[in-house]
């Protein structure tokens, strides 16, 4: 969170419901999905082909053409208003926002569980 001062404030989830090793993040649209993470830091190299799970730092309108192929969602920041997961719930894709490091922790290619309901992305097999 930014304050009106500039100040970034992190915090962190307190969760004990998690799976081993899973990711903790918001859920902001419910479902579960399990697929490919197309890992995509540029919109212009996004290579995304249908059922991949998009895994990338933030989304803006610009990105919206690529929530036609997605089957999920997994960003490093984001709120139940903000682009992507307004978007995801619009298409029906599951969706965790708040992930810290996600594009850092999650291998492009990698098989991914996205639990848009409780909150968490389960790393299932390496890339």
């Amino acid at each position: 969170m930014l304050t009106s001062d500039g100040e970034a404030v992190a915090g962190s989830y307190r969760r004990d419901d998690l799976p081993p090793g899973a990711l903790v993040g918001l859920p902001v649209s419910a479902g579960i999905v399990e697929g490919r993470a197309r890992v995509v830091l540029d919109l212009a190299t996004a290579d995304v082909e249908p059922g991949d799970i998009l895994v990338t730092a933030h989304t803006d309108p610009s990105w919206s053409p690529l929530f036609v192929a997605t089957a999920g969602l997994v960003t490093e920041v984001g709120g139940l208003m903000t682009h992507g997961a307004v978007v995801a719930r619009e298409y029906g894709l599951p969706a965790v926002v708040g992930v810290e490091r996600a594009t850092h922790l999650i291998r492009d290619g990698q098989r991914i569980r996205v639990n848009g309901t409780d909150g968490y992305v389960e790393l299932l097999f390496e890339a």
